[in-house]
């Protein structure tokens, strides 16, 4: 196989991996996405911090406005966006090691478990969790502060014309999605409970830790 093809397939391979991992998360925060308190964080949190999509765009953002924000914004804040850029990085690095070890063929229950297995990493994962849940309560803490939604507010077109919107709208699409919230403890529990469970279990050698529709759903992703 020619270089070329070798990346495209490589590529090719790490979309589905996702598209599979993004079907089961919304499997598995189904009934959160039908609450209409937390569904809007939720989405956020498929979307902008575990999901499918690469956020390259919004990481170049922060380490070109990192002076900028680290004047004015508070340290609360400026640690949601380091922590932010840290989950996409090991989330990056784990699907990359997981899409080179998956079976041939469509990306199944069994095959996603074999895999996780194979790459191993329990710290990592562990960190992994750590960091979506430290995040989630960032943000619950952020949007308390009624001041730092009318910064936001105030700063969206200068952000957007200085370069930096792909940062803002991750700012402002998390601020929107958790104000909504009457705090974030509902949505904190699911999240260890749930992905502390099924990474334990996949670890244990359960081949399917999650519901059956999973794998059907991610085939047509």
């Amino acid at each position: 196989m020619r270089p070329a093809e070798a990346v495209s397939v490589a590529c090719e391979r790490l979309r589905e991996l996702r598209a599979w991992q993004a079907a089961r998360l919304a499997s598995t925060y189904g009934d959160l996405l039908h609450d209409p308190q937390c569904v809007d964080a939720v989405a956020f949190f498929l979307t902008d911090l575990y999901g499918p999509e690469q956020h390259a765009r919004r990481d170049e953002d922060l380490a070109r406005a990192w002076g900028i924000l680290s004047r004015t914004l508070p340290r609360g804040a400026l640690g949601l966006l380091e922590r932010a850029v840290e989950l996409q990085r090991l989330t990056a690095e784990l699907d990359r090691a997981m899409a080179e070890r998956l079976a041939a063929g469509p990306v199944t229950s069994e095959s996603y478990a074999a895999a996780y297995r194979e790459v191993g990493r329990h710290e990592a994962r562990r960190r992994q969790i750590d960091l979506v849940l430290t995040i989630t309560g960032d943000l619950d803490r952020v949007v308390r502060h009624a001041w730092i939604g009318l910064a936001l507010r105030a700063a969206h077109m200068p952000a957007h014309a200085a370069g930096f919107g792909a940062l803002q709208d991750f700012l402002e699409r998390g601020f929107a999605a958790f104000r909504k919230m009457n705090g974030a403890g509902r949505m904190l529990e699911a999240i260890r409970e749930r992905e502390t469970r099924l990474s334990a279990a996949l670890f244990a050698g359960s081949p399917a830790p999650w519901p059956a529709q999973v794998t059907s759903t991610a085939r047509h992703a």
